[in-house]
């Protein structure tokens, strides 16, 4: 079931999407090669709390995190860590924001340091161009179907991969709700939800520059890596739909 969100509950999660953005803005130009992940997940926590709000991933089962920091061939949910990073790691950071009984859902993903590879840069440009023209189709009378389309045409048109396990998803009170928002088309399109005054989602994108096969990082529970080691990204915003307009929260 889809839980629509009244105008005050969106009001609140523009808040915490405030919040959100406050802290990307302050912690990201801070990271820098030779840094460990966890040192980003302290920064990210202490300014979260320190503009009244809380963390969202830690209420997920057995995750005691802010964000999750994934590098390279990691596609998501890797866990802060000791690893420092180095010169050229492309770095995904996924954040969460839990404010007013409600969460909000971030991720960008980008290169560590100075050291830049033309075929990088290419490959995050995509998925960044990509996702803003995918939240163009988050509008009243739509279907989920149109923005799956964007992220998949877009994507596979550049000549990449989208990772087919993952997806977006509604958010709210609960940091995954329904409906799913798949990275790809999946059934005629009628079939798909049709997009309501109140849905508040989190559309993203995950996709590989190799094929797009995912296992589990071998000795990590939570990480999720390419099976061919081929770089990964992540790009995602969260947003709500109101009776004439879209608001991006994040």
């Amino acid at each position: 079931m889809i839980n629509y969100k009244t105008p005050d509950e969106i009001r609140t999660m523009q808040k915490g999407g405030e919040i959100l953005k406050e802290v990307m803005a302050e912690v990201v130009p801070q990271i820098k090669t030779g840094m460990t992940t966890l040192k980003i997940d302290e920064l990210v926590q202490k300014g979260i709390k320190a503009r009244g709000g809380d963390l969202s991933f830690n209420k997920v089962d057995n995750y005691s995190w802010a964000i999750c920091t994934s590098v390279n061939a990691q596609i998501v949910h890797t866990p802060p860590s000791s690893y420092v990073l180095k010169d050229g790691d492309v770095l995904t950071i996924d954040i969460g924001v839990y404010y007013g009984g409600f969460h909000t859902d971030h991720a960008i993903t980008f290169v560590v340091g100075s050291k830049h590879d033309e075929k990088v840069d290419r490959f995050l440009a995509v998925g960044k161009e990509t996702l803003e023209k995918a939240l163009k189709e988050a509008m009243v009378g739509n279907y989920i179907y149109d923005i799956s389309k964007v992220l998949q045409d877009g994507i596979e048109s550049a000549g990449y991969s989208i990772v087919r396990q993952l997806t977006g998803h509604g958010l709210g009170k609960q940091l995954h709700e329904e409906p799913y928002v798949p990275c790809f088309v999946n059934g005629p399109r009628e079939k798909t939800v049709q997009i309501k005054p109140g849905l508040v989602i989190a559309v993203e994108v995950m996709y590989a520059m190799g094929s797009g096969e995912m296992i589990h990082e071998p000795g990590n529970s939570w990480s999720l890596i390419t099976k061919d080691g081929s770089l990964s990204a992540q790009f995602e915003h969260s947003l709500a739909v109101l009776d004439k307009n879209t608001l991006i929260l994040t």
